[in-house]
């Protein structure tokens, strides 16, 4: 009796699986209908972002702009988290976890030079400096995305089988020194711990690198750590006609540089992963017969394996010291003072999980295998408190150069705006396929 149980309870636990795969595949539908619906707010919201860029820590008008819409759509919205971000909130008409969407606001110092009757003309004051302000890394985009996929998720309400959390960002490329901002700064006012507690957090940025249609990630190290550098050399000022007085910082200088590009070379196991040692800017001297007292150099270090930028931060600060040492200078070596971010790391069981969604949303043909990318991102603050997965969409128009879209950080950057609709359906696809358990059963 209790053998001839067991095949009406298997029968109806299939039957129950086929009905929840029916009405997941229903919601994928309606969603990606809506998505289609949602695409004109998404461009009018990305032009109107692009024309009115600010800068770090300084998102106060954007802020004001992204939480009056989504207070429109009916978030709960909390305004002023780490300065001038945005939380908001929507609890789904069904139980489930919590997922966080994450996009990033903030401008560069850039004066752009794309011809478009919404091309930015602000100004600030950067570094003492009068600058342009521009959109150069897509965060218009980014920001103008999660908009319109918060959009059709409130509208999917009813059928949500959790809730979302999504998270606008101030200063994701650094505040000004000083003042602390960003990701870091986000997690330390309780985004990812207050309650409702997202249990795992996707986010996506704009690469020209990219045609538009595809998308782009991988398992493991995305994206390089970043850290900067500042060594500053100190001799013995005299006249230049007489060095022998003096210690020369200038000369001790060009040894470290030289010494430093050995460092990736010969002291760091680069199968790891790849590592960077860059010196972007050197300053000292007044006159050209004097020899300074001294110099100063600032630089950038990259990593994409975290055992690697440990030791990477070790070696610099050996050989600038030594090297320093036997010119008869002394070097000071400040590693991440001012800036320092992690590597940007897709959870591997997170990223194998969600690829069946970004296939579907994209095409097999259209998904690609990253390389690792020696940019670095602080959405890796998030992923080292939860599991997290980041993709790059793609915006370059089928068939155009390279030439053509400049890369990120460029006054001559610029997207194709149909590009956005896969970003649009890649975050509401992550969030419902998650939800309801796709890739987990």
């Amino acid at each position: 009796m209790k053998r001839l149980l067991i095949f009406p309870v298997l029968l109806l636990g299939l039957q129950a699986n086929i009905a929840v795969q029916a009405a997941d595949t229903g919601l994928r539908q309606r969603a990606d209908t809506l998505v289609d619906g949602v695409m004109a707010d998404v461009i009018s919201a990305r032009r109107h972002l692009h024309a009115h860029p600010e800068l770090s820590n300084r998102e106060v008008e954007t802020g004001a702009w992204i939480a009056g819409r989504l207070q429109a759509l009916g978030y709960t919205v909390q305004t002023g988290v780490a300065g001038h971000g945005v939380v908001a909130v929507l609890k789904g008409g069904k139980p489930g976890p919590v997922v966080a969407l994450r996009a990033d606001m903030d401008g560069l110092p850039v004066a752009e030079e794309v011809d478009l009757p919404f091309a930015s003309t602000v100004k600030s004051t950067f570094d003492g400096k009068e600058v342009g302000v521009m959109h150069a890394c897509g965060h218009d985009t980014h920001m103008a995305m999660l908009l319109g996929a918060a959009e059709v998720l409130m509208t999917l309400r009813a059928q949500l089988p959790g809730t979302v959390k999504l998270i606008f960002q101030p200063a994701e490329e650094g505040p000004p020194p000083g003042e602390d901002a960003g990701a870091k700064r986000m997690i330390e006012e309780g985004v990812l711990s207050s309650a409702p507690v997202p249990e795992v957090i996707f986010g996506l940025h704009v690469l020209t690198e990219y045609e538009s249609g595809k998308l782009a990630f991988r398992a493991g190290g995305l994206m390089a750590s970043s850290e900067d550098l500042t060594i500053t050399v100190t001799g013995r000022q005299t006249h230049g006609a007489i060095p022998w007085n003096g210690v020369d910082p200038i000369v001790a200088s060009a040894q470290i540089i030289n010494a430093l590009q050995t460092v990736v070379s010969r002291q760091i196991d680069i199968t790891q992963g790849a590592a960077i040692v860059t010196i972007g800017k050197i300053e000292g001297g007044v006159r050209n017969n004097i020899i300074p007292e001294r110099v100063v150099m600032k630089g950038t270090l990259r990593a994409l394996n975290p055992e690697a930028r440990i030791k990477l931060a070790e070696a610099v600060r050996r050989t600038a010291t030594r090297t320093a040492e036997a010119t008869g200078a002394t070097a000071e070596v400040k590693i991440g003072v001012d800036h320092r971010y992690p590597v940007t790391y897709n959870d591997p069981s997170l990223t194998a999980r969600m690829r069946p969604t970004l296939a579907r949303l994209a095409g097999d043909a259209n998904l690609i295998e990253s390389t690792p990318q020696t940019v670095s991102e602080d959405f890796s603050f998030y992923q080292q408190k939860i599991p997290g997965l980041f993709v790059f969409v793609g915006v370059r128009k089928p068939g155009a150069s390279r030439d053509e879209y400049a890369p990120n950080h460029s006054p001559r950057f610029k997207v194709d705006e149909a590009g956005l609709p896969l970003g649009v359906r890649a975050l509401v696809g992550l969030t419902l396929d998650y939800m309801s358990g796709a890739g987990s059963r």
